[in-house]
């Protein structure tokens, strides 16, 4: 819920070395690092291997540069928390999910690159939730201090829960699209999907049965 927010660009580069960039981000997201070369990178670049060491002196040195490249887009949701607190505190129907419609380009591959980082245990994966966790906190302060959420007395799970709720849509992004029947992060996908988070945050998903409902049925 707290994980995405306004994908700024943080580097409107064109130079070759961000194209180099670009491309090992999309082999890395596609085929994961171990399986991609620095030849491989170079072809997808349009450039010779020759130049892709000149700029990171190695497939290391360009994981690194990926990976900071990576995490900087993503923490670029969170650089205005204000904000987020804003439209979560408006009364609105707005979610995350739908503000990710609005700014995720189509066919990015910082979802599936993301999950990369996150499942494999990368220490830049976990550094990242780490940082988004702590922002995560902060914010179900803010709903609970402005009335938009119901106090509790476990914060810290609370906050774990919505954030993990909503990288799951990024993470599990395959195979919940094989199991619903369309993509959940397509804008059409992620107006539907948030639709429904929205209606079970503020109305909650289970009935508690009254004591007159347990009696009967136990009959």
């Amino acid at each position: 819920m707290f994980s995405v927010l306004n994908m700024r660009s943080v580097s409107g580069d064109l130079t070759a070395k961000a194209g180099i960039r670009n491309a090992a981000l999309g082999l890395f997201a596609e085929r994961g690092h171990s399986a991609v070369s620095v030849r491989q990178i170079a072809e997808a670049a349009g450039v010779s291997p020759a130049l892709v060491l000149h700029h990171f002196g190695s497939k290391d040195g360009l994981r690194e540069a990926v990976d900071r490249y990576a995490a900087a887009q993503f923490d670029a949701f969170l650089q205005a928390p204000e904000e987020v607190g804003d439209v979560l505190t408006s009364g609105s129907n707005a979610s995350m999910a739908e503000l990710i419609a609005k700014v995720l380009p189509p066919g990015s591959p910082l979802p599936a690159y993301l999950r990369r980082l996150l499942l494999e245990g990368d220490p830049a994966g976990r550094e990242l939730f780490r940082r988004w966790y702590e922002v995560s906190r902060a914010l179900v302060e803010r709903l609970i201090a402005a009335g938009f959420a119901k106090p509790t007395e476990d914060l810290q799970v609370r906050a774990a829960f919505m954030l993990t709720a909503d990288l799951a849509l990024l993470v599990l992004r395959e195979p919940l699209t094989d199991a619903l029947g369309f993509d959940p992060v397509s804008p059409d996908g992620l107006s539907r999907w948030a639709a429904e988070v929205t209606r079970i945050y503020r109305e909650g998903a289970f009935v508690v049965p009254d004591e007159t409902t347990d009696r009967s049925a136990d009959r």
